[in-house]
């Protein structure tokens, strides 16, 4: 089950893919020619592999699942044994159609396989395999250099001293922690455990490996640690084109605590997870993930008739977040959609459609 999070301002707008401009930059080589045929190719198991460990959360963290399904994508095309450009193609689209249906909310997924697929020309098949693994190599790159370049922005907020508040795990939040520590700044952390996957035990390990004091708490004591926290810090799944926030369920009522003791919170998010079809009013998907993650069948069964409801993600709306920090810079929630047109062109295309 999955419900959807309409924006509270649209646009005429569209979405395509940031960055374009390097689909030029690499070079055709010659091969075969392509000939006509009537070949077929499977999706390789590694693709498969992948997806299944997305959709398990075995992978996860939105930056974390688009580097892989990019990686993937590279996969496939290296191992795709076919002569007919055609079949390489739809072969190509298969695999990312397999990926983009794991995760429904975390927009990153989206962009990372029509940042690939878009780079996908050419008229022979070694051509094509060679942009599909060359785009996805220059996509994990850009990943890792958007991750810095974020992280020093979000540094730039936090103080000497600061005590921080997190929620879920998120590599972008943590990445202005390890840059505000590069600069020679002193933090600690109150961590929320962030239930049902827990994945807050994630972010205190990694705080303990950069020698951060850690404070775990339960989720619903948060607004009582809020009076000891100088910052919240959070990450996101999507970003829309009205600055609202969808992120680990939990966020928003968090945000909600944190403006009203007066908590300034901010979400580190690289452009990536700028949602484009947000900007044209296109809703997003809020995945619904199974119950068995919030009690064991052997407990619902003795408890008789129950209905389990286990929403992955909730939405913030934009007044109560203080800043989106990203690898461009600092930005008002509201003024988001600024960035977003400068970053997007004018349509949200889904290159893994068939034609």
């Amino acid at each position: 089950m999955t419900r959807k999070h309409r924006p509270e301002g649209e646009s005429d707008a569209g979405a395509a893919d940031p960055a374009s401009e390097d689909a030029a930059s690499e070079d055709a080589a010659p091969g075969d020619a392509a000939s006509g045929g009537t070949e077929s190719a499977a999706i390789v198991p590694e693709v498969e592999e992948t997806a299944s460990a997305i959709a398990s959360m075995e992978i996860r963290g939105a930056a974390t699942i688009a580097g892989a399904a990019a990686e993937a994508l590279a996969t496939q095309a290296r191992e795709t044994a076919v002569e007919d450009p055609a079949t390489f193609r739809a072969t190509m689209r298969a695999a990312a159609r397999r990926l983009h249906e794991t995760r429904p909310t975390a927009v990153s997924l989206p962009n990372a396989l029509r940042y690939v697929l878009q780079r996908m020309e050419g008229d022979d098949v070694e051509t094509l395999r060679r942009r599909v693994v060359r785009s996805s190599a220059r996509f994990t790159r850009r990943l890792e250099e958007a991750r810095d370049r974020l992280g020093e922005v979000g540094a730039n907020r936090l103080q000497d001293g600061d005590v921080v508040m997190t929620h879920c795990h998120s590599t972008d939040a943590l990445a202005c922690i390890e840059a505000a520590l590069d600069q020679g700044k002193s933090l600690s952390a109150i961590v929320k455990e962030t239930r049902p996957r827990n994945q807050g035990h994630i972010t205190a390990e990694a705080l303990r490996e950069l020698d951060v004091p850690v404070t775990l708490i339960v989720d619903s004591a948060a607004r009582r640690y809020l009076d000891e926290a100088d910052h919240v810090l959070v990450g996101a799944d999507s970003i829309a084109a009205d600055g609202s926030v969808i992120n680990k369920i939990g966020t928003s009522g968090l945000a909600v605590n944190a403006r009203e003791r007066g908590v300034p919170i901010m979400t580190a998010a690289q452009t990536i997870k700028l949602h484009p079809e947000t900007l044209t009013g296109h809703t997003v998907e809020i995945e619904t993930r199974d119950e068995d993650e919030v009690i064991d069948p052997a407990t619902r069964s003795g408890i008789g008739d129950l209905t389990v409801e286990n929403p992955a993600f909730d939405v913030t709306p934009p007044r109560y977040m203080d800043a989106i920090v990203t690898e461009s810079g600092q930005f008002p929630p509201e003024s988001i959609v600024t960035l977003m047109r400068e970053l997007f062109g004018d349509g949200a295309e889904t290159p893994w459609a068939e034609p």
